[in-house]
């Protein structure tokens, strides 16, 4: 094999090694892992439990308006695949406003607004994709959802313990307007109220484009995850 030859042979299997290679290196050594999924954080103070049966727990405490707080996190998730690797790509932002109404042991009205231009990741390269030609946040700048039905609180729940139920409401996004169901747990932490929950999110049926662009396949669906905090 003459040195022309060797040369080109080299340097197709240095190519064919980076292209492989380099998004498994990129990925699995350099790349941060995404982050946990968004859960309930558990209270630091002691919650006192009623002893005395014909004791109910006082809901003097709990009524009126709550309003989200800077605390609160809205977000998506969705699986990769960069050159044959899977991954997760994962933004976030803190620019969540709304509130919730506590009357009667129930939650008669709750909404919550998210500024969509705000959300960030590790890629700036995928940050411009989704505030871009993704959810096109210069004609869509926020995403809301607002309750519909109300959500009766336990004895236990008013008295700290979490509660899971599934709330119906109003979800718009990227200008689709949809009632959903959303199986969420709350908890009255430390003297705030704390919502978690996650939807799953199918693009084409809030007429999301493909996110997938040239070597980056993206799953037709990712989820919408949150961790709204409330606070009097």
């Amino acid at each position: 094999m003459s040195s022309l030859v060797r040369k080109i042979v080299a340097g197709v299997i240095v190519i064919a090694l980076g292209v492989v290679g380099g998004p498994w290196v990129y990925i699995n050594l350099i790349k941060d892992d995404a982050p946990d999924a968004l859960t309930l954080e558990a209270s630091s103070t002691t919650v006192a439990v009623a002893t005395d049966i014909t004791e109910a727990p006082s809901t003097r405490d709990v009524e009126g308006e709550w309003v989200a707080t800077s605390e609160s996190v809205v977000g998506y998730r969705v699986k990769e695949i960069l050159f044959g690797q899977s991954t997760e790509g994962v933004g976030r932002t803190n620019a969540v406003t709304g509130s919730l109404v506590i009357a009667d042991s129930t939650v008669t009205s709750a909404n919550f607004s998210v500024d969509m231009g705000t959300l960030t990741s590790d890629s700036d390269r995928r940050d411009r994709q989704v505030s871009g030609r993704i959810l096109d946040v210069a004609s869509f700048p926020t995403a809301t959802f607002e309750l519909t039905e109300p959500i009766v609180l336990t004895p236990a729940a008013l008295d700290g313990a979490e509660l899971s139920v599934t709330s119906a409401g109003t979800l718009t996004l990227r200008g689709v307007t949809k009632q959903v169901s959303i199986p969420l747990v709350a908890k009255l932490v430390d003297g705030k109220v704390s919502v978690n929950g996650s939807l799953e999110i199918v693009f084409a049926e809030w007429s999301i484009p493909d996110p997938s662009i040239s070597a980056i396949v993206v799953e037709d669906r990712g989820l919408l995850e949150f961790l709204i905090v409330f606070s009097r």
